[in-house]
Formats: structure tokens, sequence, C-alpha cells
């Protein structure tokens, strides 16, 4: 299979449109236009019956004790974990791209509706979900896409992995949870096949 994108250039920086937040010198980071980028796809096997797309980030700090302190920096050495931005299931096998700010352009307070995406397409929560659990102002359910927002102060810059699996069914047996980790579990049960591209991102001023 092959996966490109008219909004993103492979093993390049994602456009600051696409991300959830900007760098800001005063007050280190300002929200952003968070729109979900185009992509299509081509190659997929016999047998395919439907899409899905799972977008994450495997390199977020597994420890939060220094994210976003004043005069602490996330260390290299850090062990890193997933966030997952978008899970996106149920695309139909007759369908080979996904638009431009079809699924999201600005950022929801509190997080979008799910898991009905339209047209019989179906998404999971994205990790934001837990990150804002304790923000009285933001917490809730984030479903669909939201784009890049690594820490501040990392020492790394972050990689954002796109990939679309080629599914033997027709719809996802999704189940009760519909985070990202837990989805990303099933899909991979059920591809025939997928295809990636990553891009990268920063806030830290030393590395952008």
């Amino acid at each position: 299979m092959q996966l490109v994108s008219n909004s993103l250039t492979d093993q390049q920086p994602i456009g600051e449109k696409y991300v959830f937040a900007v760098i800001d010198p005063e007050n280190h980071v300002a929200l952003s236009d968070n729109v979900n980028p185009h992509l299509a796809w081509s190659g997929a096997p016999q047998g395919t019956r439907s899409f899905a797309v799972v977008v994450h980030d495997p390199d977020v700090p597994s420890a939060g004790d220094d994210v976003n302190q004043e005069g602490r920096e996330v260390p290299a050495s850090l062990p890193r974990v997933d966030f997952y931005h978008w899970t996106l299931f149920d695309i139909p096998a007759e369908q080979s791209s996904l638009e431009e700010g079809a699924y999201c352009s600005g950022i929801t307070p509190r997080g979008k509706s799910g898991p009905d995406a339209g047209n019989g397409l179906r998404h999971g929560k994205n990790d934001y979900t837990g990150w804002f659990a304790g923000d009285a102002e933001m917490a809730g359910d984030y479903f669909g896409y939201d784009g890049p927002c690594p820490p501040w102060n990392d020492s790394i810059i972050h990689h954002y992995v796109f990939t679309v699996y080629a599914l033997d069914v027709d719809t996802l047996p999704a189940g009760d949870d519909l985070g990202g980790s837990a989805l990303a579990e099933i899909i991979k049960a059920h591809a025939l096949d997928s295809a990636s591209l990553t891009v990268t991102y920063t806030l830290n001023p030393k590395l952008a």
C-alpha cells in the first residue's frame, strides 16, 4: 500500500495549520488552527473490506514530572510512550482519501463529540481525553483528530506517524473502550496491509 498527502511531507516538519499549539514567545505556546490533514491511499490488497486511520506520537514522556515546568527540561533519556491523536475507522472499502479539514478545523474545548464521524464512519477518543482530565475548562471526551502539542521544554523532537490500515472487516468490533491504544490493537489484529508517513514537530524554541 501507499499513503500520500497534499498536507504533509514524509520525514519533514508538520505545518502549523495542522497542530494543536504553536510556539508563543511570551506564554510558551498558543493554540493553533488544528486542521486534520489530507490523506490518500492506494494499493489495498484483495479482500479489503474497510480502512482505518491511526495517528500516534511514540515520543511522549513516560513521566510528567518535568513536563512544561519552568527552569526544567524533559531529558532525552526518559523512556517514551505512545500518545494517540486520531483513530478513524469503518471507512468504506471504496473510499481512498480523507479531505483536509473534513473531520477537524479548530479546537473544541471539552472535545468533539463521537464516535459518529458521519457517513457511517466512526472516531475513537484521542489521548487529550486523559491529558485534560483534571482541567476544569478543558476536561471531556476528545473524539477524532487533535493535532500535535508536545511539551515546550522537551529535549527531543517528536515524530507523528500517520498510518492507514486495510482491514478484513466491514465494521470494526470496537467494544466499549474507544481509546486510541485499545482501538489500535484491534485494528492491527484485522489488518491485511498498511502504509505510513511520518512528520516531526517541536514546541521547544531551541529545537525549532
